[in-house]
């Protein structure tokens, strides 16, 4: 007895082949096109996942150690590196990738007035050397919006060694006296939702970083 194999079935799994080829390939495409861009996006997740746990970390001892505004700025700046994190998480995505998940990192904490030393450190480093370099590696590979969201967060850094600057000689030997003036004149602080640039003031008109309208900005 002769069985007949439908050729529907066999038409809708060649179909299903074809389809399952094409949603995949672009993702291999921007895998293959892009590996530089892909590997500096998990690092700076990297970075701005540990940052943000370490301001977080140093707003609370602040707190504790009755340093209200300085709390409030670490807690700023953690707001910002948030920002700068799910940036590049959602460019992974785009790319076909993921970022890498990061349990809680374990933060050394101590004073504040190490805190502000190491956040300066950091700061730095990030703004002298992290950044520069990741954007020189990816410029070569042309994707743009990594360029671009990589350049936002590097400018924003930079308000952020501002900030910590302006309160950097409270670290030395007149700690006390300095942290008073501080904490007697209370700072609020806003973030843009956009690119996380952090300021004391709001702008006139748009977000010096990213040029988003001022209304994406948040108090902290």
């Amino acid at each position: 007895m002769l069985i007949k194999i439908p050729r529907f079935p066999l038409f809708i799994v060649f179909c299903g082949c074809i389809t399952i080829l094409f949603l995949v390939s672009p993702l291999v495409s921007a895998q293959s096109r892009y590996p530089e861009t892909i590997a500096v996006l998990k690092m700076s997740y990297v970075g701005e996942f540990q940052a943000l746990h370490s301001y977080a970390a140093y707003a609370q001892k602040a707190n504790s150690e009755n340093y209200p505004n300085i709390a409030r700025l670490f807690s700023a700046l953690a707001a910002s590196e948030i920002i700068h994190a799910r940036n590049f998480k959602k460019l992974l995505s785009e790319l076909g990738t993921e970022a890498e998940k990061m349990p809680t990192p374990k933060i050394d904490v101590s004073s504040t007035r190490n805190n502000l030393k190491n956040a300066i450190d950091i700061e730095l480093e990030e703004i002298d050397t992290r950044y520069p370099q990741f954007i020189q590696r990816i410029k070569p590979e042309n994707f743009e919006a990594a360029i671009q969201e990589i350049t936002y967060a590097w400018k924003s850094e930079q308000q952020h060694k501002e900030l910590l600057q302006k309160i950097r000689s409270a670290t030395g030997m007149f700690f006390g006296l300095l942290t008073k003036k501080i904490e007697g004149n209370p700072v609020d602080y806003f973030v843009c939702q956009r690119c996380g640039s952090t300021l004391v003031e709001l702008p006139k008109d748009s977000c010096p970083v990213c040029d988003s309208p001022v209304s994406v900005y948040k108090k902290i």
